[in-house]
């Protein structure tokens, strides 16, 4: 193989043959799936075990008091705003890049998404701009754990006790990744999961919920469940208005004994991604999203940024480094993510109306657009994000990936100067 020149300008690609797909399922995940079948029951409650114990395996594994399984990860959020409860106008600090998932569930519950800025080398939420946008409309802040990598969470914490907030940890792409020894999700008041396909652990789509607060944790069950008191004999009585969001015994036994491998598969895809930053320390033009110490990532994603000086563009990288036989994207969603959903953006979520924003008892003047994440707009703008290093890859996979991002890093030279 020769580096010399770069596979987009003839030259010989680092990876001539197709990296090994993987299957997330098989043996375990069927035999938890003919139970249920043999048995029946496929819906959770009246004779229904699967959910159960997955909830159970999943707060053991985590050290938490009590789960509540739910059909998405975007459910899992809006059971834990749900569980906040946040009146009409009430605001929540959230990171604006993120799936819009993360943002529905506050508007659904009529409260008022508030963002925040990135590091620009974390990628994560600013705790000094978390502070900066509190205001006395302030209910919550909802940390989103970009990629894998754990946010600052000391700071974040101790802004949000001192200002009397909770906090929602969004885990969706961060199953088991650790800020200084503790488990993402169990440092806030409530941490939230995503069981979607392209996650760490799947059942094709759920998510699940954590607390070991005891309120929330009632309110949140009653909230994935309609606010049905089921429990109770005589007419029926609700008293939370929620909607439908339980998990079926189906997706129950798939997440169960996806739950079983969790710990395997982090360590795995740890592994591999710490090798790759490893093998990248000293890359030129583009580095690796930074961890802080005393913290392990998870690599949902492996986020890198092309450095301002660099003589090449992210598009420009993304595609030579495709060349070398190395799958790579650029920008990620493109934009801070209100400005991604047409709705959000010109704030008509109801009809006509201008509902929550409008609301007698919000702030006045709040508007989503280009001046309202800058920081972060340069973020992505910079941001490229070549593959993954799964648990299906070996260590020789890893070393082609990085052999890859060198040499398009070193030998590249874009249509524009720098």
């Amino acid at each position: 193989m020769s580096d010399e020149q770069l596979a987009i300008e003839g030259g010989t690609p680092v990876r001539t043959r197709p990296f090994p797909p993987g299957n997330k399922v098989g043996k375990e995940e069927l035999k938890e799936l003919v139970d249920v079948i043999y048995s029946g029951n496929m819906n959770r409650f009246g004779a229904g075990t699967k959910v159960k114990q997955f909830e159970e395996e999943f707060a053991e594994g985590y050290g938490v008091k009590h789960a509540i399984a739910s059909t998405s990860g975007t459910a899992s959020l809006h059971i834990a705003v749900g569980m906040v409860n946040p009146s009409p106008g009430d605001e929540i600090i959230v990171g604006p890049i993120t799936d819009i998932g993360s943002i529905v569930p506050i508007l659904c519950q009529t409260a008022i998404p508030i963002f925040c800025e990135v590091q620009p080398d974390t990628f994560n939420m600013d705790p000094e701009d978390i502070e900066r946008k509190i205001t006395d409309k302030t209910k919550a802040i909802m940390v989103i754990h970009l990629f894998g990598n754990p946010c600052d969470m000391d700071p974040i914490m101790e802004i949000a006790r001192r200002h009397d907030l909770v906090v929602i940890e969004d885990c969706s792409q961060a199953h088991m990744s650790e800020y200084k020894g503790r488990l993402v999700g169990t440092m806030g008041d409530i941490g939230c999961f995503s069981l979607q396909q392209s996650k760490h652990i799947t059942c094709g789509d759920g998510g699940i919920t954590v607390t070991n607060n005891e309120e929330y944790a009632a309110r949140g069950r009653l909230f994935m469940d309609k606010g049905w008191h089921r429990a109770e004999y005589g007419p029926r009585r609700y008293e939370v208005f929620s909607p439908n969001y339980r998990m079926n015994e189906l997706s129950g036994a798939v997440a169960l004994a996806q739950t079983r491998k969790l710990k395997d598969i982090i360590a795995l895809r740890r592994a591999r991604g710490d090798l790759l930053s490893e093998l990248l320390a000293d890359n030129p033009h583009v580095v690796p999203q930074r961890l802080l110490d005393e913290c392990k990532h998870t690599y949902w994603v492996y986020g890198m940024r092309v450095l301002d000086n660099a003589p090449f563009e992210p598009t420009e990288f993304a595609e030579a480094l495709r060349a070398e036989g190395v799958s790579c994207g650029a920008h990620y969603i493109g934009k801070p993510i209100m400005l991604c959903h047409d709705a959000i953006r010109n704030q008509r979520l109801f009809g006509d109306s201008h509902f929550p924003f409008d609301h007698p008892d919000a702030r006045p003047g709040i508007t989503y657009d280009e001046n309202t994440c800058p920081i972060t707009q340069h973020v992505l703008d910079r941001m490229v994000t070549p593959m993954c290093p799964t648990q299906f890859l070996s260590e020789e996979d890893i070393r082609d990936i990085a052999a890859a991002i060198s040499k398009v890093s070193r030998l590249l030279r874009g249509n524009t100067s720098n």
